[in-house]
């Protein structure tokens, strides 16, 4: 899968730097110089981490941080920062941060940063690929179906579901099946796991 590193700082030497280690070590970078540059930039939908400086004139960290959360790009975030203090990078960890860096860090110690972000940024994008199948597979369920669905997740009988419904159990029995081939499960087990990613024990019927 491929990778994308954004190197957002301020200081050119150090912006290319970072950027000449990181493509010497076969990863693709994009740098910006300033935060508003960077959070304008169109994010493509590839897992991607941010080395990002501290301190900066438009925006320090912890803002560039909040402003890509607000627009729902989440991704690791490795800060760097000339003058750590301790509280810094507890609010640093505090505010979502993967790795809290000074200034001047050792290659090997940024390399590891980057690779282990990266590792999680594709292990998140894998597990929002598999929610966003998730979803759609209960969208196809018919208004009927979500009802069998909702009262199966709850540990009722087929008996039980089809006098909460006014149907009969062979029509329960149908419904089920069928919600077990839109959901792409094999066992109620299952069932009840994807249920519970997607919150629907939490969802009252009526």
């Amino acid at each position: 899968m491929e990778h994308i590193v954004y190197v957002v700082d301020d200081d050119h030497s150090v912006r290319r730097s970072i950027v000449r280690l990181l493509n010497s070590a076969g990863y693709s970078a994009i740098e910006f110089d300033s935060a508003d540059s960077f959070l304008a930039y169109p994010f493509p939908d590839l897992p991607g981490c941010v080395i990002l400086d501290m301190k900066m004139p438009d925006k320090d960290g912890l803002e560039v941080t909040d402003a890509l959360k607000t627009r729902g790009t989440e991704m690791p975030i490795i800060f760097l920062t000339g003058y750590g203090t301790i509280p810094m990078s507890v609010q640093a960890m505090k505010a979502g941060a993967y790795e809290f860096l000074t200034k001047p860090v050792k290659a090997e110690e940024l390399l590891r940063a980057v690779e282990n972000a990266l590792t999680l940024a594709s292990e998140n994008a894998d597990e929002l690929r598999e929610y966003h199948n998730l979803k759609q597979r209960h969208k196809t369920l018919t208004p009927r179906e979500q009802e069998v669905l909702a009262l199966t997740i709850k540990g009722l009988l087929n008996k039980q579901i089809a006098a909460e419904l006014g149907v009969s159990e062979i029509t329960v029995k149908v419904h089920r099946r069928r919600v077990m081939d839109k959901m792409q499960v094999r066992s109620l087990a299952d069932l009840v796991r994807h249920a519970e990613r997607l919150n629907l024990n939490k969802v009252k019927t009526s």
